[in-house]
């Protein structure tokens, strides 16, 4: 990976949307190559996917938790981990050294809709022992680019 492939990278973080004409006008590249360069970042895994980012509030989702969890034992991690990576109110999960065990990012309509989501879903989960919520107030800063 060249200079030339992280300006792509940065470009397309920006708006994933741009056309291979425009980045390669933007990185001082004919379409032909630049096009090969996407290609060979999107194969090598570098570039993993494209998407649309939209207002939770927007589509009535106004609710957010920081859910900490705790397991009973290691043995459960996989099976924890599949199971989240299938719940769509899980929008982000982190597996952390030390404890708690997962930082996960849940979100809900409303306080009621996370409640049910809590006792019918969270505590469900495989080798859970302990569960801590947080409230989100606010967001300050969405995730963001990566630095490049």
């Amino acid at each position: 990976m060249d200079d030339i492939d992280r300006e792509i990278l940065r470009l397309l973080q920006i708006d994933g949307r741009m056309t291979a004409t425009a980045l390669a006008s933007e990185v001082g590249l004919t379409v032909a190559p630049c096009h090969r360069r996407i290609k060979e970042l999107e194969r090598s895994g570098v570039l993993t996917g494209y998407r649309a980012v939209v207002d939770p509030a927007a589509v009535g989702l106004t609710f957010q938790a920081l859910v900490f969890v705790t397991l009973r034992d290691r043995q459960q991690m996989l099976t924890f981990e599949d199971e989240v990576g299938r719940i769509e109110q899980i929008v982000k999960a982190d597996r952390l050294f030390g404890e708690p065990d997962f930082l996960l990012k849940v979100i809900a309509a409303d306080l009621q809709a996370y409640q049910r989501f809590y006792d019918e879903v969270l505590v469900g989960l495989p080798g859970v022992e302990k569960l801590t919520s947080t409230i989100v107030m606010k967001t300050v800063k969405e995730e963001g680019a990566l630095p490049l």
